[in-house]
C-alpha cells in the first residue's frame, strides 16, 4: 500500500517497540476471531492503559488520513473507539461510531453522534484480518444513508482483510503491516527468532 511509504523508520521503530513493550502484541499460540490458529496477537485494547502510546498511535494515522476525502470518522467498537477519539482530537475530524446493538430505549440509535445521510465517512480500527469484522459495521454505515470508501487500521495482519473488502467495493490502508513489524523486531533482536520465523510460515500458509 503506497501510504506504507510515508511512515518513517523513527516512526516505524518507536511504534514497533511500543506495542511490544506496551503488552498490545504477544507471541504464543492463539485462536483469532476467524478461528484461525495464529503465533501472534495483537490487542490494542492495552493502549488506553498508555496515553503517551496512544497519541502517538493516533499522530500515524493522520498521514493516511490527509489524502482521503471524507467528512466524518467512524471508529468501530470497541478497541478502536479509543484510537478513533484521539485521531479526532489529534486532527480535529468529526467522529461517529456504529453500535454493536441498537438501543432499546430513548433515541433506539444504531450510530452515535451527528452525522447527515450523502456523507462519506472513512471507517476507523485497531487492525485488519479477514476483513470479516468490518462488513457489520459497514453495513450499519450505509444503511443510515453514509458512503464508506476507505477504512484504515493501525495494523494490517495481511490475512486476506485488503482482498476482500477490496471484491466489496473499498479500500484498505494501513499504517504498518505485520512483515513490517516482524522485520523490525528481528532486526533489533526484541522478539525471539523463532517466533518471527514461526509467524511468518503462518502468513505464507495462511
Amino acid at each position: 500500500m503506497a501510504n506504507q511509504l510515508r511512515i518513517t523508520n523513527h516512526e516505524l521503530a518507536s511504534l514497533a517497540d511500543g506495542l511490544l513493550e506496551a503488552g498490545c502484541i504477544k507471541f504464543g499460540e492463539f485462536t483469532l476471531k476467524s478461528g484461525l490458529k495464529s503465533p501472534i496477537y495483537i490487542d490494542l485494547r492495552q493502549i488506553i492503559t498508555y496515553p503517551t502510546l496512544l497519541k502517538q498511535i493516533a499522530q500515524a494515522y493522520l498521514p493516511v488520513l490527509s489524502i482521503l476525502q471524507f467528512s466524518r470518522i467512524a471508529g468501530l467498537p470497541y478497541a478502536a473507539i479509543p484510537i478513533a477519539t484521539a485521531i479526532s482530537l489529534a486532527g480535529n475530524y468529526s467522529m461517529i461510531y456504529p453500535r454493536k446493538e441498537a438501543k432499546t430505549y430513548g433515541t433506539k440509535a444504531e450510530i452515535e453522534g451527528e452525522y447527515h445521510a450523502g456523507e462519506t465517512v472513512v471507517v476507523i480500527d485497531d487492525l485488519a484480518t479477514t476483513g470479516g469484522s468490518k462488513f457489520e459495521a459497514i453495513e450499519k454505515l450505509i444503511g443510515a444513508g453514509l458512503f464508506v470508501k476507505d477504512v484504515v487500521v493501525l495494523v494490517d495482519r495481511q490475512s486476506g482483510a485488503k482482498e476482500s473488502l477490496e471484491q466489496a467495493g473499498h479500500h484498505l490502508h494501513a499504517v504498518l503491516t505485520i512483515t513490517q513489524l516482524l522485520d523490525h523486531w528481528e532486526a533489533n533482536g526484541k522478539a525471539a527468532k523463532e517466533k518471527i520465523e514461526e509467524t511468518r510460515k503462518f502468513l505464507e500458509n495462511r
